[in-house]
C-alpha cells in the first residue's frame, strides 16, 4: 500500500469525481473539502498521524466514530454537522470501494455507520409586517440605501439563495415584458424567476443608476450588486447588510423577532408567502430550485396558522348536551381538598 493513497485518492474525489463528472457547486465542493480538512486535523491533533502518512487503510470504523465524537465534543459541531460530515465520508468511500477492493471489509463496516438522530429544526420566517419594516430602514436617499434595498427587496421577492444573489450579472436581468431574473442554483441549474410590481420599478431605477458610473469591464458581465470597488459582494457583506438593518428594524415595536435573520430566513419568508396565498406545492418547489417535492413540503409542516384553519373547517360538536360544571362535583371538590392536606 502506497504511503500517499489517501491523498491521491481524495485529490481524485474532490477534483475529478465531484467538479468533473457530477458538477457539483463550489459550495457543495467546499463542504466536502471542509469534511476531511477537520478530519486531517483531527487525526494530526488527537491521533498524532500526519497527513503526509495518513492511508486509505487508516480510515478505519473506529477511527471515524472517534472523529465524529469529537466534532461534537470537542469543535462542538451540531448533531446535523455530524451527519453532514459523516455523509461526505460516505460518498468518498463510495468512490474509491471499487477501486480499493482489499479494503472492501472496512469500508463497509465505515459506510453502516448511521446517522444520529435529531429534532428537526423549526423553519424560521419573518411575517408580512415584519418585512414591510425591515424594507423601510435602508436609507434611500444616498446610492448605498439605494443598493441596499434592491438587495433586500431581490433577495425576498426571488427567495434567491445568498450563493445565487451575489453570482447576479447585469445581464442576467430581462425587465421587458415578462420580466424575469434568471438564478443559478445548486449544480449550475438556471431558473427564471419572474419580477412584478415595484421590485421591478425598483430594479429598472437601480439600473439606469448603474450605468452612470465607470465600471472595469462592459455593464453587462459586471455583478448586479457591487462593493465600492465595483467587486461583487461576498457572502459575509451580504450578511453584514442584513444584519445592519435587522438590528434597526428592532427598535421598531411591530419587529418582534427572536431569532437570528440571514438571507435564508427571506427565502423562507417568500415561500410560507406563495404557500398562504394557496400556490402549489409543485409550484413552489420550481421557484425555489428544489429538486425534491419533500424538501419543499417542510413549508407546509410550518404553517400553524393554516393547520389552524383547516381544522376549524373540519371540525364538529359530536356532543351537544350541556357541559357539566366541574365545581358541583361534590366527591372531587373534598378529594382535592384532602389531597392538599
Amino acid at each position: 500500500m502506497k504511503m500517499n493513497d489517501f491523498a491521491w485518492h481524495l485529490s481524485s474525489f474532490l477534483v475529478r469525481y465531484l467538479l468533473g463528472e457530477k458538477n457539483m457547486s463550489r459550495n457543495t465542493i467546499a463542504s466536502y473539502r471542509d469534511t476531511f480538512r477537520l478530519f486531517l486535523l483531527f487525526c494530526e491533533k488527537e491521533k498524532k498521524i500526519s497527513p503526509d502518512r495518513m492511508t486509505l487503510s487508516s480510515l478505519t470504523r473506529k477511527l471515524t466514530l472517534e472523529y465524529l465524537d469529537w466534532l461534537e465534543q470537542k469543535r462542538k459541531c451540531s448533531v446535523a454537522t455530524r451527519n453532514q460530515r459523516l455523509s461526505s465520508i460516505h460518498c468518498f468511500l463510495r468512490y474509491v470501494q471499487s477501486r480499493l477492493p482489499e479494503n472492501l471489509f472496512e469500508i463497509k463496516r465505515v459506510l453502516q455507520i448511521p446517522p444520529k438522530k435529531s429534532p428537526k429544526a423549526i423553519v424560521s420566517y419573518l411575517t408580512e409586517e415584519e418585512l414591510k419594516i425591515l424594507f423601510r430602514q435602508p436609507d434611500v436617499k444616498t446610492r448605498k440605501g439605494r443598493r441596499d434595498l434592491m438587495l433586500l427587496t431581490l433577495m425576498y421577492d426571488s427567495a434567491a439563495r445568498v450563493s445565487e444573489l451575489i453570482d447576479l450579472k447585469v445581464e442576467d436581468v430581462r425587465l421587458v415584458s415578462p420580466a424575469v431574473v434568471t438564478l443559478t442554483g445548486k449544480g449550475g441549474k438556471a431558473r427564471q424567476v419572474p419580477i412584478l410590481g415595484k421590485t421591478k420599478d425598483l430594479l429598472s431605477g437601480y439600473l439606469e443608476e448603474h450605468k452612470k458610473y465607470p465600471l472595469p469591464v462592459t455593464i453587462s458581465g459586471t455583478p448586479l450588486f457591487c462593493n465600492q470597488r465595483h467587486q461583487k459582494l461576498t457572502r459575509w457583506g451580504v450578511s453584514y447588510i442584513l444584519d445592519k438593518y435587522v438590528t434597526a428594524a428592532k427598535k421598531d415595536t411591530g419587529f418582534n423577532v427572536n431569532f437570528r435573520v440571514t438571507p435564508h430566513v427571506l427565502r423562507h419568508a417568500k415561500a410560507m408567502g406563495m404557500l398562504k396565498a394557496g400556490i402549489n406545492l409543485i409550484y413552489i418547489r420550481d421557484f425555489l430550485g428544489h429538486s425534491n417535492i419533500a424538501t419543499t413540503e417542510i413549508y407546509a409542516r410550518a404553517d400553524s396558522e393554516m393547520k389552524r384553519k383547516a381544522l376549524e373547517k373540519t371540525y364538529k360538536d359530536l356532543y351537544t348536551g350541556k357541559m357539566p360544571k366541574w365545581e358541583e362535583d361534590k366527591d372531587l371538590m373534598q378529594w382535592l381538598y384532602d389531597l392538599c392536606r
